[in-house]
């Protein structure tokens, strides 16, 4: 949570976010919450596809049903619209990622997972998954997976200038100011889970050299964040 919640610090202290300002958060949950908690914005609306809710889960935020893909709100309605770790969940990413933009007010701020040279080699080895099974198995195989269903949904992962792309072909009229932030994060519980005592010491001692190397090289973090001011 921490990647996520000092970027939205830094947004705020740049002034770029407003705390005060009418928010949407796309695809949410508990994480948002505390998230806009401890960045002490006031005026949030925490949506997703969850027919599970019943309204109050997210005091003193509001809830609304919304759909990633289609949001059924008045474009300019909320100022900032935020989302974080959701847009692989639906069925376009990218149509997720462009009715934010259509939405918004102001701003859009995503995080997601980058895809980068070094993730690609911890998906070879097993490290972090290519369908992500965990999420349904944590929702009791009834949720949390592609659209919120019980279908695993592919996790699914971006670059820089695949943002960049994706919003030029959408409004060409403009060159849109993105800014990018980069967040790590170890995949320790899915190397403590395999069966080899040795890979798993090997692996856990690569940890820190590669936090190193990270630092140096941040585009080859695995999640990052990117800013989009309209």
């Amino acid at each position: 949570m921490s990647f996520y919640l000092d970027t939205i610090r830094k947004l705020v202290s740049q002034g770029k976010l407003d705390p005060a300002a009418p928010t949407l958060i796309v695809a949410g949950g508990e994480t948002d919450r505390r998230v806009m908690l401890e960045a002490g914005f006031t005026d949030v609306t925490i949506s997703n596809l969850d027919v599970r809710m019943n309204g109050d889960e997210f005091a003193p935020f509001k809830w609304a049903f919304l759909d990633g893909e289609d949001l059924a709100v008045e474009p300019g309605a909320s100022d900032q619209i935020i989302e974080h770790m959701g847009l692989h969940h639906c069925g376009s990413p990218h149509r997720g990622l462009l009715e934010m933009y259509r939405c918004a007010g102001k701003s859009v701020l995503a995080f997601e997972n980058r895809d980068s040279m070094a993730m690609r080699t911890a998906v070879k080895l097993g490290l972090v998954p290519v369908y992500e099974f965990e999420a349904v198995v944590d929702n009791h195989y009834e949720f949390g997976g592609y659209r919120n269903t019980a279908l695993p949904n592919a996790a699914y992962r971006w670059t820089e200038r695949e943002v960049g792309k994706v919003l030029a072909s959408h409004d060409p009229a403009y060159n849109v100011p993105v800014e990018f932030f980069y967040g790590l994060r170890l995949p320790v519980a899915r190397v403590k889970m395999l069966r080899s005592p040795l890979m798993r010491a090997a692996l856990l001692a690569s940890f820190k050299p590669f936090e190193l190397f990270a630092k140096a090289f941040p585009t080859q973090m695995n999640e990052f964040g990117f800013f989009i001011d309209k």
